[in-house]
């Protein structure tokens, strides 16, 4: 009850703090794409976002991985995108030339990497869609008869497609194509203009990088985006063309605001093991195709919501995924929409029969926009579908029940000795292949095992305080009772961990005494640590005891469901004072010799309202900060920190701890950066990251400029022309031709015209 209390006023510490922390937000992703590599693999990437000028590097959390900044797509007005229409098109007349220092730095110039999958080489059957190879007439799988395949006539590739003569054309059109790659991804009318400017990057993952979730931002001069999932992975990946940002639509013409493409680009073929990266734009339906044996145990997994974990102005609130599985003949074999209660599907195949499958992913509402990013793995690999127990004692030895697909030869080890308490992420290992992460719990509390029968008072199972009980429902409607010893005035406390360590167990906790009376009962207790969550399932309450004597904890499925999946941690014992940290946002940035503050949250756990001593660890010389107290039974306090430095080279990383007694006991924790996400318009969370970095930027700092634009000759200028234009008038529009000669996307010839033309018409 205690806890129901405060969920309250924590929200509105939320909201009020989202406001102020907005400054200090500045640099944002709103995805990158496609969201992952294969080790050993080099990829190119875009992220979108807004407020990334001068966009400097791209930063990738862990070992292994390394991103190089390539190139950045600013938002461009109108009179911008006409001057480079103007300029566009007198490229394309044949006379036109460069000038040697802009055919210098076009030459070198590295223009993004295409995002697309690979070329299909061979006939498709237009009737079953298989694949057949080149020359053949007749389709192998269904008999039908193939299209002749066409064969280029002489002459008919375009001009363009010829090698060029010079360094000088090699170096226009690739001018040409540079500013036609910046109309191909403009859009006057985004549905969402927090995705308008784009940074391309290269990254390369190391053969041997630990598979699995990184971190990925984009720093610039003047700040340090939030992290978004990158995902190293383990096999072969594709991944399709990139949309271009979604247009918005209107009410009563949504159609016309629907992506147009070719029908090819509904469906690409794999090889499997492969992952598939795409986006889903609205009403879309994308297609995957592949070749299956009889007998392969498939594990076909989607990250979607993983990868944007909410959206604001959406219900739901994320990319909800829909998957269905079609075999050779159009009959849909597998359907899933989520797992569990994870919104990413998962469907686990064994395939009846050779053939060809056809994956079919789209969104559950047909919406769709940039962002709805995702990546599909299909293949005979290690999948866990479960874990029992779901943790053990921190520093001893667990044996580790795994329950899955493809774990005949697999090992799995729980966290290595030494690991502080808390929620791990494990997986097993299956030859040089690791399985899916899942949650595993390290405590310092005694713990036991469920022992059957104990579904009653009768029959309850005496534990000893303090303890966790691992247990999990064994048919439906089991309960679990558990039998201890109390007396008046003490507090005993029953919390349950199921849902946050990846259980499907939805648990319902009740105390009575040992007449029957009931004295305290919860379903749902909100965790705002846990801020991936939306379903908090698991129970938590806090009771003081009447009486001396014999009381009973029953633990059962609230949906009355079992299975070796519904595994929990029961921890029943006095009081254990706590807290945890989270701050945001979750990276640090000043200007010059200026100071800052952060947002540091308590997440206090069994009562306890003491005070809670800030301070930054280890402070890197330039950065100085007095710390802070959180005061007793607040939630909320803010931490400053001041810099000495004119600006750093680049982010470095922070930490921030915090400190309280509890009787003769000092407890220290870390605090968890974070950032502050909406979801449905309403609902807030704190969502984690794994570093906080900081960085002083200089905010006079303006890029030098690299380009020197030739004098105006006098016999360039204009002869005539009436004076009607004030300098105040054009000096927006004269900014904007030198920013764009500056970003070398104008000739000296073209810009020395029009600010010529403009110069004849200023009145003197």
């Amino acid at each position: 009850m205690i806890a129901c209390k405060r969920l309250p006023i924590f929200g509105v510490a939320i909201l009020v703090v989202s406001a102020s922390s907005v400054l200090a937000q500045n640099q944002y992703i709103g995805y990158v794409y496609p969201a992952g590599a294969q080790q050993g693999a080099t990829v190119a990437i875009r992220l979108g976002g807004q407020r990334l000028t001068y966009a400097t590097d791209v930063v990738v959390t862990g070992e292994g991985v390394s991103a190089r900044l390539v190139d950045y797509y600013r938002v461009m007005n109108n009179q911008e995108l006409g001057l480079l229409r103007q300029q566009l098109k007198e490229l394309k007349k044949k006379d036109a030339t460069l000038s040697d220092a802009m055919t210098t730095k076009m030459m070198f110039f590295e223009l993004p990497a295409r995002v697309e999958p690979p070329e299909v080489k061979g006939v498709i059957c237009p009737a079953c869609g298989s694949l057949n190879p080149p020359g053949a007439t007749v389709c192998s799988d269904c008999n039908a008869r193939l299209p002749k395949q066409q064969n280029p006539q002489p002459g008919a590739a375009k001009a363009n497609s010829a090698p060029p003569t010079s360094a000088k054309e090699a170096a226009k059109r690739k001018l040409i194509e540079r500013i036609q790659r910046v109309f191909a991804e403009d859009e006057r009318q985004p549905a969402v203009r927090a995705h308008g400017e784009i940074v391309f990057a290269e990254v390369t993952v190391a053969p041997d990088a630990k598979p699995g979730r990184r971190e990925i931002r984009v720093i610039t001069q003047r700040g340090i985006s939030n992290a978004l999932p990158f995902y190293v992975g383990q096999v072969p990946e594709v991944a399709r063309k990139p949309m271009k940002i979604c247009r918005k639509p209107v009410l009563g013409k949504e159609h016309l605001a629907q992506r147009k493409r070719p029908p090819e680009e509904e469906e690409v073929r794999i090889t499997l093991p492969c992952t598939t990266n795409g986006q889903i734009a609205a009403g879309e339906v994308n297609r995957c195709r592949f070749r299956a044996s009889k007998g392969q145990r498939l594990v076909i997994s989607v990250k979607a919501r993983d990868l944007v974990p909410y959206v604001a102005d959406g219900v739901p609130a994320w990319f909800q995924a829909v998957l269905r599985l079609y075999d050779a003949h159009g009959k849909e074999v597998a359907y899933n929409d989520d797992f569990r209660f994870h919104p990413d599907p998962v469907i686990l195949f064994e395939v009846p029969a050779d053939g060809e499958y056809v994956l079919v992913i789209n969104e559950a509402l047909y919406r769709g926009r940039e962002s709805f990013t995702y990546r599909i793995t299909v293949g005979e690999l290690p999948f866990l579908t479960s874990i029992f127990p779901l943790g053990g004692p921190a520093g001893k030895p667990v044996k580790i029940e795994m329950n899955g697909w493809n774990l005949e030869k697999a090992t799995l080890a729980p966290p290595p000795k030494g690991t502080s308490p808390g929620h791990h992420l494990i997986a097993a290992a299956s030859g040089k292949r690791v399985s899916n992460y899942v949650p595993f719990a390290l405590d310092t509390l005694p713990e036991c095992l469920d022992k059957e029968p104990n579904d009653e008072a009768s029959k309850a199972q005496k534990v000893n305080l303090p303890v966790i009980v691992n247990g999990r429902a064994d048919r439906p409607g089991d309960w679990d009772v558990f039998e201890v010893q109390g007396k008046a005035g003490e507090t005993l406390v029953a919390e349950v961990h199921a849902r946050r360590l990846g259980s499907p167990y939805d648990s319902f906790v009740k105390v009575t005494r040992a007449d029957g009376k009931v004295i305290a009962l919860n379903d749902d207790h909100y965790d705002v640590a846990s801020g991936l969550n939306t379903d908090h399932a698991d129970s938590y309450l806090m009771v003081k005891l009447p009486a001396d004597g014999k009381y009973y904890v029953h633990v059962g499925d609230a949906r009355r469901h079992a299975g070796k999946a519904y595994a929990y941690r029961l921890r029943i014992s006095r009081p254990q004072p706590d807290f945890e940290l989270r701050l945001v946002p979750s990276r640090i940035v000043m200007p010059s010799k200026k100071s800052t503050s952060l947002t540091v949250f308590a997440i206090r756990k069994d009562g306890f309202d003491g005070p809670i001593r800030l301070a930054f660890k280890d402070l890197p010389k330039g950065l100085e900060s007095p710390g802070a107290t959180l005061a007793a039974k607040k939630e909320m306090a803010k931490l400053a920190v001041k810099t000495t430095l004119t600006e750093m080279a680049k982010p470095v990383n922070l930490t921030i701890v915090g400190s309280a007694k509890v009787g003769d006991r000092e407890i220290v924790h870390e605090a968890v950066p974070a950032e502050d996400r909406m979801q449905a318009f309403l609902w807030r969370h704190l969502l984690p990251a794994e570093k906080l970095p900081a960085l002083v930027y200089n905010p006079s700092h303006r890029p030098p400029a690299d380009r020197i634009r030739p004098l105006i000759r006098d016999e360039d200028r204009p002869k005539e022309g009436s004076r009607t234009l004030r300098q105040r008038s054009v000096s927006t529009y004269l900014r904007q031709i030198k920013r764009l000669y500056q970003e070398w996307l104008l000739t000296d010839k073209f810009a020395n015209r029009q600010i010529a033309s403009i110069e004849a018409r200023l009145i003197r």
